[in-house]
């Protein structure tokens, strides 16, 4: 039985984001790995490239959002869990997608998108509380200063962490509980990093 052309479609982004990154990709070289021979096809199927990448973007998410709400369930059940346990949430439900098909492919779309000059939010996406992403943010806003939350570390965070496990998707290798927990090591301490003078400093200015 063939692959729907949607379903086909979406695996080439996948595979094309993972080797070059999603903005060295254009839409006719999506549609020929592919193997679709209507140029429109794209267009067709979700009304151009914004809609193929929300695509990706969903096929992966609910597998991502399932994992970290019962990460949460668990982290809120502990009440003395920890802080690194609440940055484990943050991490490891990302870090899963490293073995999932066309995972390296998504992980290397969300590291792109962070990484843009002026990154785009969807704000009512933000205010969505059935969004594990919320719900994090929301269960560490009170254990960060207040400086840590205007200098938007919870978003640096997230950022550090798809852009390193994108890279990490690149090795190729398959053994990642090290790294996994290096990982979260580092998303803890970057969150929880005192703020110096200096920057305490320029954030009044």
């Amino acid at each position: 039985m063939s692959t729907p052309v949607p379903d086909a479609l979406i695996s080439a982004a996948e595979r094309l984001f993972a080797e070059r990154g999603s903005d060295a990709v254009s839409l006719r070289e999506i549609n020929t790995a592919a193997g679709s021979t209507n140029a429109s096809a794209i267009q067709y199927h979700f009304g151009g490239r914004g809609g193929l990448i929300m695509a990706v973007l969903e096929k992966h998410e609910v597998h991502i959002e399932r994992r970290r709400h019962e990460m949460l369930d668990a982290y809120e059940a502990n009440g003395d869990a920890g802080f690194r346990t609440l940055c484990a949430t943050l991490v490891e439900p990302l870090a899963a997608e490293l073995a999932t098909d066309g995972g390296p492919g998504y992980l290397q779309l969300i590291a792109d998108l962070y990484n843009q000059p002026d990154p785009k939010f969807d704000l009512d996406a933000m205010e969505d509380r059935m969004s594990s992403y919320v719900r994090w943010r929301a269960l560490a806003l009170p254990l960060l200063s207040p400086e840590a939350v205007r200098l938007h570390r919870r978003f640096d965070a997230t950022r550090f962490a798809a852009s390193e496990l994108a890279r990490r998707a690149r090795t190729g290798r398959r053994d990642h509980r090290l790294f996994i927990s290096q990982l979260t090591d580092l998303v803890a301490a970057l969150l929880s990093a005192p703020v110096s003078d200096e920057t305490r400093r320029l954030l009044k200015c």
